[in-house]
């Protein structure tokens, strides 16, 4: 009988080379895996590694899942290597820290990271395998510490990297919820007495017969008017709303928004400094696993949470590749810090980049927080005294015309 054999497919790559050039291809094979070992028996690093379907169109993908919450990836983690430390093969720790995972998701996903290991893949092509669940960091430093034989020590660096992140990221949420809340529970007072404590002193007013103050007609209007047309206000509020969402969508629509985040007046300030954060983080995090300069920057692209800043950095590797220095490319762009750019520089020309960049995460991280703080100091009073203004001039224009009749009267 004729063997039978598996129909070849084919997948979209991203390679790097020795050299850190960057390759972009289609390769046809029988398996993902059995690309991946050929591939890497050349000498070429696999960056993603994409099936496509036919016609040259991507195959179809399950439906998207939610990420894994940054606690229980690092818990899970932390586990992993410990049990790597005292001298477990990867197996059996993947097998003993899937089963202590409590979450069904998360669970189900180490569940097939662990068939593949089993059945020969590498980790990282395990949970690249995934799909977007998980950071390009950490698919990208998993496969420098399986090149190195360092694997424990790559996954205690992404932790500490993680831990970072999401303690300048908690921090930042943090000092906004309280402001967040001060100023909905005002909107909240002004809301209840402008729709429901107006209109009865309007019924009070009419009854007296009274000619009221200007400032009493303007809040009565107002009331009027939105009691009348609150429904039209809310269908126009969500028409608008969903138009922007749908804007949001088209292509290049968010890279744009985020451009404009970086030039608020504020805000802008902070969001470069937390991108700048974050991509001085996560290159040197890649740097210290071994992994190129212009793989690093290809990463940490696909990992930045603002999208102009993340487009940037693509030019910057481009730029890299070809021969130019990481901080006259930096410079170039316009939109880093010259502080990171200068740390960037001093870093290149004696050799320690790496513990260039990690002093400009920290620096920067630091300067968060001190902006976050002081925002805190002064933003809680100016909410207390808007809000307190407020309330009066609404109360004022509600009880001024009972104390001119009071005057009156006596």
């Amino acid at each position: 009988m004729p063997r039978v054999t598996a129909a070849a497919m084919e997948f979209r790559c991203r390679l790097g080379t020795a050299t850190g050039e960057i390759l972009d291809g289609t390769y046809t094979a029988e398996t993902e895996a059995q690309l991946r070992r050929d591939l890497e028996q050349k000498g070429l690093c696999v960056l993603s590694m994409r099936r496509r379907g036919l016609s040259g169109l991507p195959a179809l993908q399950p439906p998207r899942r939610r990420r894994v919450a940054s606690r229980e990836f690092i818990v899970f983690n932390q586990e992993l290597a410990a049990l790597l430390r005292a001298g477990m093969p990867l197996v059996q720790s993947l097998d003993i820290v899937r089963q202590r995972v409590e979450n069904p998701g998360f669970k189900a996903v180490l569940d097939d990271v662990y068939e593949r290991v089993r059945s020969g893949e590498a980790l990282s092509t395990a949970f690249e395998a995934q799909g977007d669940l998980f950071p390009g960091v950490y698919t990208a430093s998993v496969l420098a510490g399986e090149k190195s034989g360092g694997l424990e020590e790559v996954l205690r660096r992404y932790i500490a990297y993680a831990r970072v992140i999401s303690g300048v990221r908690r921090r930042t949420i943090s000092a906004l919820v309280y402001p967040g809340i001060l100023l909905l529970l005002s909107l909240l007072v002004v809301a209840v007495i402008v729709l429901q404590v107006v209109p009865e002193f309007g019924d009070f007013y009419a009854g007296m017969g009274a000619e009221l103050p200007l400032a009493t007609r303007v809040l009565m209007g107002v009331s009027t008017t939105l009691r009348e047309t609150w429904l039209a206000a809310l269908a126009a509020t969500a028409a608008v709303a969903g138009a922007l969402w749908r804007w949001l969508a088209l292509p290049g629509r968010r890279t744009l928004l985020d451009r404009l985040v970086l030039s608020a007046p504020a805000v802008g300030s902070l969001a470069r400094k937390f991108a700048t954060s974050q991509l001085a983080r996560t290159l040197a995090t890649l740097l210290g696993g071994g992994i190129p300069l212009v793989g690093a920057l290809d990463v940490a692209a696909r990992s930045i949470g603002n999208r102009h800043v993340a487009e940037q950095v693509a030019e910057v590797s481009r730029e890299v590749r070809e021969g130019r220095s990481l901080a006259d490319s930096m410079t170039a762009r316009g939109v880093f810090p010259p502080v990171a750019v200068r740390l960037v520089e001093v870093g290149e020309s004696s050799g320690a980049l790496r513990d260039m960049l990690n002093s400009a995460a920290d620096f920067f991280d630091e300067e968060i927080e001190t902006t976050l703080s002081r925002f805190m100091t002064l933003i809680e009073p100016v909410l207390l005294v808007v809000m307190g203004v407020v309330i009066a001039a609404l109360l004022l224009a509600l009880y001024w015309p009972m104390l001119q009749l009071g005057s009156v009267v006596q």
